[in-house]
């Protein structure tokens, strides 16, 4: 069961299998903002992993919604649609949202970097190296870093690909979620990953299932090169 930390209070709170409102507060544009709205599509995420049914509701400015779109950040329904028995708000670091339900904080994006000259892909990434309340500073060293990991992945996912499936592991699978369920632990998730990618001995197959599973939270199409060199 996913556990996430209430900024309200620091502790722990376990997320009920209800109807559940993750609501993003995005009062800017800026990158920051955007980091809001990627938490909020990985936090939907994995609630539906979970099996819990799931609102994305936000109301991002619309240069801030093409930016998400380019992401891969799931469209959003406007905060007047309401609904779910439980609510989670997602919001930047240190600013109130009001409501008395669980908030999740988002710590805050600083630096300039050219995303011209790297994948959308690269971008989420690079935010999502990060834990959620760990400060990102985001220049042309770190796309480019992601830039390459994730080309890196892409290719050798379309590699396992052509190999006799297997299922995912299962002591992958418990490592994933531990992360995952963990105050949503991305980078606790992409080392599961490397992991994955390095250890002897596992079918390719094995490893390909591993990362399209792991790709249901993370959102970065690491399956998308699958026939592209065929």
């Amino acid at each position: 069961m996913l556990r996430i930390t209430d900024a309200r209070t620091g502790e722990p709170v376990e997320v009920r299998r209800v109807l559940t409102r993750v609501h993003a507060h995005v009062e800017r544009g800026d990158t920051s903002a955007l980091r809001v709205l990627l938490v909020a599509d990985v936090l939907a995420r994995a609630l539906e992993l979970d099996g819990i049914p799931v609102l994305l509701v936000a109301d991002p400015g619309a240069e801030l919604r093409e930016r998400a779109d380019r992401l891969g950040i799931r469209p959003t329904e406007a905060p007047a649609t309401g609904g779910g028995r439980q609510v989670l708000h997602v919001g930047a670091f240190g600013e109130p949202v009001g409501g008395v339900e669980a908030v999740v904080e988002v710590a805050p994006v600083t630096g300039e970097a050219d995303e011209g000259d790297t994948s959308d892909g690269a971008l989420r990434l690079a935010l999502l190296a990060h834990a959620r309340r760990t400060p990102v500073h985001l220049d042309a060293t770190a796309l480019t870093e992601a830039d390459a990991l994730l080309d890196q992945w892409r290719k050798a996912v379309a590699d396992w690909a052509r190999r006799p499936s297997k299922p995912v592991p299962e002591h992958v699978r418990q490592a994933l979620r531990a992360a995952w369920e963990d105050d949503l632990d991305v980078p606790g998730v992409l080392d599961v990953l490397r992991d994955v990618e390095g250890v002897d001995g596992m079918p390719g197959g094995a490893r390909f299932e591993s990362y399209a599973y792991a790709d249901r939270l993370l959102g970065l199409e690491l399956t998308r090169e699958i026939g592209a060199s065929a």
